[in-house]
């Protein structure tokens, strides 16, 4: 069904007449995306290698299939893990895995033990979700690979709870236990 044109013939005329000489205007503009700065780009670059020297993806430890997931490294007191279950220390850093690739993941757990060396945070939270279980099967496993993960376990539940996990850091200072 057509519209019926609500303009008088003058005011079509005088429209006509007013676009006169127009033209369309070509839209030749090219967007480009913006670089990189070779900083960002070397430390990109950078936590690619850690994630691939730290982790690989077909290493699979004897984690406690029963109850909570819990790791402590040898040489480190059960005792951390405790700690870290009952809520004794609070994670300052939080990292969110929800909708990241395996490989973004890895990259930003990579990140996240390296702020908390440089910070000097001995505890961190990485909330990877239920979902379909690949993180929460795969974190882990790379968890456990790392040599600055002294432990960790399934945070409680004002941190997560069967979705995340309270990571121990070791930063570099006297180990406790």
């Amino acid at each position: 069904m057509k519209k019926k044109n609500t303009l008088d013939p003058e005011e079509q005329a005088l429209f006509r007449d007013s676009l006169d000489g127009i033209r369309p205007i070509n839209h030749d503009t090219v967007v480009h995306r913006r670089a990189q700065a070779p900083r960002q780009a070397a430390q990109q670059t950078q936590q690619r290698r850690e994630a691939d020297h730290y982790f690989s993806d077909t290493y699979q430890p004897a984690l406690p299939t029963e109850g909570p997931m819990r790791y402590v490294r040898e040489g480190v007191s059960s005792y951390e893990v405790k700690r870290l279950r009952r809520g004794d220390y609070v994670p300052d850093l939080l990292l969110d895995l929800h909708g990241y690739t395996q490989a973004e993941a890895r990259h930003e757990i990579i990140a996240l033990i390296n702020a908390c060396k440089k910070q000097h945070v001995a505890c961190a939270s990485i909330m990877h979700g239920l979902g379909s279980g690949v993180l929460k099967r795969q974190v882990p496993a790379w968890l456990t690979q790392h040599p600055d993960v002294m432990a960790f376990h399934q945070a409680p539940l004002e941190w997560g709870g069967d979705g995340a996990l309270l990571v121990l850091v070791d930063i570099g200072l006297a180990d406790e236990g």
